[in-house]
Parts: C-alpha cells; structure tokens; sequence
C-alpha cells in the first residue's frame, strides 16, 4: 500500500534545495530592511526622492562591476584586478575626451583597454596557467600602476562639460541607472536561460568533469574575464561621467566591495552558485549602508569595516547554506535502500516466490534441492544427477 502522505526523497531534496538557495537571499533582504529602517530612524533626509536618486545614482557603477564579477565567480574564477581597470577605463576616457574625439570615441576606447585587461587576464590563467587569484592580483597592480602614469599622478578634469551624458535624467532617473536595470536583466537572462550560462555554472561546480563533458573551459574562461575587464572600465566611464574627471584614486575599492555584493548575493567562492538577482541585493544593501552612514557623517574608514564585516557576514550566510545542502542530500541518501537491504530484500523475494512452487533455495553448491517433496541431489551449475 502506498502512502500518499509521504514525500518522496526527490522532492523532499528539491524543497530542501530550494531552502538552502534562497536562505541566503532572504537573509540579505532581512538586513537590508533592517538597514533601512535604522537609517530611516537615525539620519535626517534619508528617505527623500533626491537621496533615492543619489543611491540608485552611485550603486550603478558598483553594480556594473558586480555583475561582471558575478560570471567571474559563477565559472569558479576570481578578478581582483577590476581595482585596477575601473580607474583605468576613468582615465583613458577622460584623455580620449579631451582629445577631441567625442564620448562614443572616448567611451569605446575605454572599453577596448578593460577587454585587452580581462584578456590578459584569461590568457595567463589559461594558457601560462597561474592561479586566477595570483594572475588578478599582479595585473591589479600594474593598470592602477599605469592608471597613475596616464594621469601623472593628478585628477584630470573633463573639459567638455558635454561629456556625461549618462547623468542626463530619463523618466526621473540619472540614464546611469537604466544603464545598471539594461544590463542586470540581460546578465540575469543570459545566465539562467542560455547554454552559455549553465555551462559556466557546470563548470564552476566542476571544471575538470565540465571538460570531460565537451565543454571548452579555456574559451569559457577567457569569456568571463574578458566581460569583467570591459564591464569595470565601462563601469570606469561611468564613474568619469558622475564626476566629469578620471582619477587614478577613485575606484581602488571596487574588487573588495564587488566581490563582497556578488558573495551577498548567494555567490561561493569555489564557484557554480550565485545570480545576477542576488548581486543586485547584495549591491543595495552596500549602497543603503554607505549612504546611511555618509548622511551620519561617520568617517570614511569606518565604511570600510562596515564593508569588511558584511564580507565576513556573507562568507557566514554561505557556510549555512552549505550545511543546510549537505544535511538535505544525507537526508535523501538515508532515504534510499543502501546495498545491504536492497540484497536483503531481493533474497527476501526469491525465497517467497520459490516457497509459493514447493522448491527450497541451495544454500551451498552440494546441497539438494526439494521437487514436489522428493530430494535431489545438486552440483553447482544447475544440473541434476539422477
């Protein structure tokens, strides 16, 4: 008789699973609403149209980053050196502009630097075959480093005031912002429902059986380093736009912080899980908290532990979830038969069936067999001597 009130281990792991995904992002949510309340609470003009504007306005070159680095650590990578190639893409910008080459000029020029970064980036890890976390940290180093000579070390000024048009305002909101919701929904899109997506996600979880499978891990790397170095120079231009100048100093944080949102966000550093969905909270919640703590006129280092703490807090959300998968697949795997009683029971059946035609299993290879109440002898190999 079945019953039909339990569950089966399929579903009981889907609904564990399904658990186990989005405890994390509630979690983040619960924060973030309790970062809101707080500061709704305890800063004066908080809650105001044009400070909304001015969030959404500065977590849109976070999130720009964020989002190149979520297809970073989806494939199980890493990229530090968007620390570098944000600034960078700020500068070249800037100096294409002042040249006299237009904003669509200076903007593509800013965009082919960060590609040539983030493919420098997959060929040294691909084909050199230093770790991502080493090869990003060296190539970190040397653009902010050639960020500084670009510049002379200075903040240069945009000349053409003409320049930043994505501060333009388009239903309400700076263009930077539909600039971040454009590219969010086509990230999201691109990793949940095409063959390219799961295949960085497959790779992440494995990459040595991803190869195995046929997929082309090197191209795949090269693909999401190559994004992240265009995205974070792009999110460089942006940032030049916001301030109508480029600056070696400005965006040296970008790799903490966009990694910190990606992590919020349901991320692993050892790669296979997160979503551009996640990203987007973690990047709010970031912004809710700097800008909550900018209108306290809490010093600026103490943003910085606040960024720290909630990296250590999403680090901490991650290792929960992991337990909460792990106790969800014991639970299915205690649910299936194991070997033993599998055997158990087929031995069980066999007897049953021979009981039910009058004939008793052998239990050694010179053991008779009872027919119809008459013993014969048997050989191992199922002939009869007679």
């Amino acid at each position: 008789m079945v019953d039909l009130m339990s569950e089966s281990p399929g579903k009981q792991f889907h609904v564990s699973g399904f658990l186990a995904r989005t405890s994390q992002l509630f979690g983040v949510g619960g924060f973030l609403l309790l970062a809101l309340a707080f500061f709704a609470i305890s800063a004066d003009n908080f809650f105001t149209p044009a400070n909304t504007v001015n969030v959404l306005s500065t977590i849109s070159v976070l999130g720009i980053v964020a989002i190149g680095q979520t297809f970073v650590l989806v494939s199980g990578g890493f990229d530090l050196s968007v620390s570098g190639t944000v600034p960078l893409g700020g500068i070249v910008f800037t100096v294409v502009s002042n040249a006299g080459h237009g904003v669509l000029v200076a903007t593509l020029a800013a965009v082919a630097v960060g590609l040539a970064v983030g493919a420098l980036n997959a060929f040294v890890i691909n084909v050199v075959g230093i770790n991502p976390l080493v090869t990003t940290l060296a190539t970190l180093s040397i653009f902010a480093g050639f960020a500084f000579v670009l510049s002379g070390g200075l903040t240069i000024p945009v000349q053409d005031l003409n320049a930043g048009p994505m501060g333009d305002r388009l239903g309400g909101m700076p263009i930077y912002v539909w600039v971040l919701i454009a590219v969010a929904i086509v990230g999201w899109l691109t990793l949940r429902y095409t063959v390219y997506g799961r295949s960085l996600y497959a790779m992440g979880g494995n990459a040595e059986a991803a190869r195995l499978a046929g997929l082309r891990t090197q191209a795949l790397t090269a693909s999401v380093y190559t994004l992240s170095g265009g995205m974070a120079s792009f999110a460089g231009v942006m940032l030049a736009q916001q301030l109508l100048a480029g600056s070696p100093a400005v965006g040296g944080q970008a790799a903490l912080v966009s990694i910190t949102a990606v992590i919020l966000g349901g991320a692993s550093l050892t790669g296979g899980t997160g979503g551009v969905p996640g990203t987007i909270l973690g990047v709010l919640l970031l912004g809710v908290v700097a800008n909550g703590m900018a209108i306290m006129q809490v010093p600026a280092f103490y943003q910085q532990i606040a960024t720290g703490v909630m990296l250590l807090l999403a680090v901490g959300l991650g290792r929960i979830r992991a337990v909460i998968e792990r106790a969800s697949l014991r639970e299915v795997d205690s649910s299936k038969p194991g070997p033993d009683e599998k055997e158990l029971r087929e031995r069980e059946t066999n007897e049953h069936l021979n009981t039910r035609e009058g004939i008793t299993p052998r239990k050694s290879p010179t053991s008779d067999v009872e027919v119809g109440g008459q013993r014969v002898p048997h050989r191992d190999g199922g002939e009869n001597d007679g």
